[in-house]
């Protein structure tokens, strides 16, 4: 089984939904997938929330 969400990371989610290099920022901070997030939210909002979902929950383990 997946584990459970701490009450940050489902603050980070809604936050991807809203601002998905913001997310990617206060999780990883100014690396590489900071930079993605910024291209892929360019390119298209839905790639830039995909990308910052994918941080996320990728960090926590679920995957």
């Amino acid at each position: 089984m997946a584990k459970v969400s701490s009450t940050g990371n489902v603050v980070l989610y809604f936050l991807a939904i809203i601002i998905p290099p913001a997310a990617v920022f206060f999780k990883h901070g100014i690396k590489a997938d900071f930079w993605i997030n910024i291209c892929l939210t360019i390119l298209g909002w839905i790639p830039g929330v995909i990308h910052a979902w994918y941080v996320i929950s990728k960090s926590e383990g679920a995957m």
